[in-house]
């Protein structure tokens, strides 16, 4: 017998704080989905607060009729943007994979956001994530007094979205055990999540999917079993194309998380986020710009994400404990830290690229001399 799951959520701005510091997708971009749905006159899903051709706009950016400007929000391939977006019109699931710091979170959330107004129906995967946290769990005080019932059962993320027809997400699949992970086998297939319990189901409703991260680093771990990777369809996430996009995507992020900081305005220091992403982009690659020297890479992923990381720190000493401009010293401890994660071998590794690179790069003297510094 289908049961009804009581919607539990509440609109998300209500529950927000004020002055978050990290504000769900949904809010913060909120005057710009608004924009799109009210020029939208393109077909929509069922559900769907937005049509696909909106919802990739939302992602890309663009200049409506009236003039509203949508900020990118994934600067990448449009086509991968499109089939991503596509696949949630469809029954299959979206599987988005991609090394480290290649946006999938991100990308995860504001596809949710654009899609069904609601970033939050997460499941965050762990060693530890429990089956109950996929399926449902049950309130333990109800469940002794009364036995098994409708109002002891606790909705997961999951089960919410199959009942209101929501985007659902599970973030790193692959770190989640894989007698949990096949779980989502019945869900994805037949849209049904028995309750055996109760001699019940819940049935998906027209509008139900789910987004699914996971990192090519995490393979091994817990692999995905066939039977569950044939539910998703799979869109692998690349890293940034040439040092542009790169600069351009840190230099986006670090303003918007400075904004939320009161940091100071990122272009003061575009040439030292240029110098931060060349770095990570040459270690990451095992060869200089210009092609000419081979260089071994450390075990760090030097992802986009560190990159901004690096920067915004950099911004925050600059702003407390300099003149508010960032310079070489600023990122330099930062850099450090990214790339030496192992003491005894990326020591090495940084101390020959120093030597080697940016000792002799024109106009990299003082990011040369800043890294020597806090490398001694």
């Amino acid at each position: 017998m289908p049961v009804s799951v009581e919607p539990t959520s509440v609109e998300p701005a209500e529950t927000e704080p004020a002055e978050a510091l990290r504000p769900h997708a949904e809010n913060a971009f909120a005057h710009e989905l608004a924009a799109l749905a009210a020029q939208d006159d393109r077909p929509r899903p069922a559900r769907w607060k937005l049509s696909p051709w909106a919802v990739a706009t939302y992602l890309l950016g663009g200049t409506l009729p009236d003039g509203t400007v949508i900020t990118p929000k994934y600067v990448g391939p449009r086509r991968l943007v499109e089939v991503a977006v596509t696949t949630l019109a469809t029954d299959r699931a979206l599987l988005l994979l991609g090394v480290p710091g290649t946006a999938k979170t991100w990308v995860s959330e504001h596809l949710a956001a654009a899609v069904s107004g609601d970033s939050t129906l997460l499941v965050q995967g762990t060693a530890g994530t429990p089956e109950e946290a996929i399926r449902y769990g049950w309130n333990y005080a109800q469940l002794l007094a009364h036995g098994p019932s409708r109002d002891a059962l606790v909705p997961s993320p999951v089960m919410r979205a199959m009942a209101e027809g929501m985007t659902a997400r599970v973030e790193e699949l692959t770190r989640i055990p894989a007698d949990v992970q096949d779980t989502l086998i019945t869900i994805l297939s037949e849209k049904t999540l028995p309750i055996p319990e109760l001699g019940q189901e819940v049935q998906a409703v027209r509008g139900f999917n789910l987004i699914a991260t996971a990192n090519d680093r995490d393979r091994g771990v817990n692999d995905l079993s066939s039977a569950l990777r044939r539910r998703f369809n799979t869109v692998v996430l690349p890293l940034p194309e040439s040092v542009e996009a790169e600069v351009d995507i840190v230099s986006r992020r670090v303003d918007q998380i400075g904004r939320s900081l009161d940091l100071p305005a990122a272009p003061d220091g575009i040439d030292e986020i240029r110098r931060v992403v060349t770095v990570f982009r040459e270690l990451r690659d095992g060869v200089t710009s210009d092609g000419r020297t081979k260089l071994k890479s450390p075990s760090g992923t030097l992802s986009t994400a560190e990159a901004i990381s690096v920067v915004t720190n950099g911004l925050a000493l600059a702003a407390h404990f300099g003149d508010g401009v960032l310079r070489s010293g600023d990122v330099a401890a930062g850099i450090l830290g990214a790339v030496v994660r192992d003491p005894a071998a990326d020591r090495t590794i940084w101390q020959e690229y120093l030597e080697a690179v940016v000792r002799e790069r024109d106009g990299w003297t003082d990011f040369y001399r800043a890294c020597r510094e806090v490398s001694a």
